[in-house]
């Protein structure tokens, strides 16, 4: 099955000084991205450190971007701006493996 990866970073809603797990709606979002997860849709994401703003990782496997997006657009952090998302991006795993 395809893999794709996606870099997302703080929306206009995002209260700057904010930790993550304190932004508005953090629960939902968490359930949502846990239930991705469940699917097996996600395969590994987290934040990326190093960044004045925040930004995530997510390794993704679908059949396809079509879909994918979709399913990523129903993010509560993406519908309510605390969350941007990047390009969804086709990618090739070279070195290790994946679950």
């Amino acid at each position: 099955m395809p893999l794709f990866v996606q870099i997302n970073e703080q929306g206009p809603r995002w209260i700057e000084g904010r930790p993550m797990r304190e932004q508005a709606g953090w629960a939902e979002h968490a359930a949502f991205m846990n239930a991705l997860e469940a699917d097996r849709l996600v395969v590994l994401g987290g934040p990326l450190r190093g960044s004045p703003r925040h930004r995530a990782m997510l390794v993704l496997r679908a059949e396809s971007a079509e879909a994918l997006n979709r399913r990523l657009e129903q993010d509560p952090w993406m519908r309510s701006g605390v969350l941007a998302a990047g390009k969804l991006e086709p990618w090739e795993l070279l070195l290790g493996t994946l679950p």
